[in-house]
């Protein structure tokens, strides 16, 4: 597999107090994604960011805003986030009764369309979808907080839906989300993801370490 790693640093983890700033500092220092997790205290524990910072922040930066919806119910917030500049729109299955019809909103907006699954959710449920799907993001935390420590035995749904996407050919990233750091990094690469995330990684050691951060959780050093 010569997938390039993309690198999704989450803003998680960032500055918020100069959110606009750290989103165009990690551009510019090489992130491919910028990943932007919307919690509502509710599907998960936490509350983060809304619609209106997703569009605030589009100016900072020209990479692909991957925005993750960890939020329920999500058909109704589709269309908000696709205004505000998303370009990639993940969610849980668990997040809606109907996971096909969603997955059918956000194409419809022309943007690429992702499903997201927690560490207890089974890979079967990728059956009915995959051929539909852009991108499937492995959470290898539970989600609703940064800097929780990787679940070992996501190593093995993550190799299992590697075979899953190679065995029909289609180009779906397939990202992992939680706990990876740089020794975490090579496995989870080795193990066939194309995408990763990381928050705490990424924002270690403020804007002058960036660029060295990504390029170490890529394996460019």
């Amino acid at each position: 597999m010569s997938h390039r790693v993309k690198i999704s640093p989450s803003i998680l983890s960032a500055d918020f107090a100069r959110l606009g700033e750290e989103v165009r500092a990690i551009s510019e220092a090489g992130a491919d994604y910028i990943h932007i997790d919307v919690m509502d205290g509710h599907f998960v524990p936490n509350i983060t960011i809304g619609p209106d910072v997703v569009k605030a922040l589009k100016p900072y930066s020209d990479r692909p805003f991957d925005v993750h919806l960890m939020i329920a119910p999500v058909d109704p917030y589709v269309d908000a986030f696709a205004d505000a500049g998303a370009d990639i729109i993940t969610f849980h299955p668990e997040a809606g009764a109907h996971m096909h019809r969603t997955i059918q909103m956000i194409k419809a907006r022309g943007l690429k369309a992702g499903l997201s699954l927690n560490p207890a959710t089974p890979i079967n449920i990728l059956d009915a979808v995959l051929e539909d799907l852009d991108l499937i993001l492995v959470m290898s935390v539970n989600p609703g907080f940064g800097g929780q420590s990787f679940i070992e035995s996501q190593l093995k749904k993550i190799e299992e839906i590697r075979k899953r996407i190679d065995e029909i050919g289609k180009d779906i990233e397939l990202e992992v989300d939680g706990g990876v750091n740089f020794d975490i990094a090579p496995r989870v690469i080795a193990a066939g993801a194309t995408v990763l995330v990381a928050g705490t990684a990424t924002f270690k050691g403020g804007p002058t370490a960036y660029g060295k951060n990504i390029s170490t959780l890529r394996g460019q050093s």
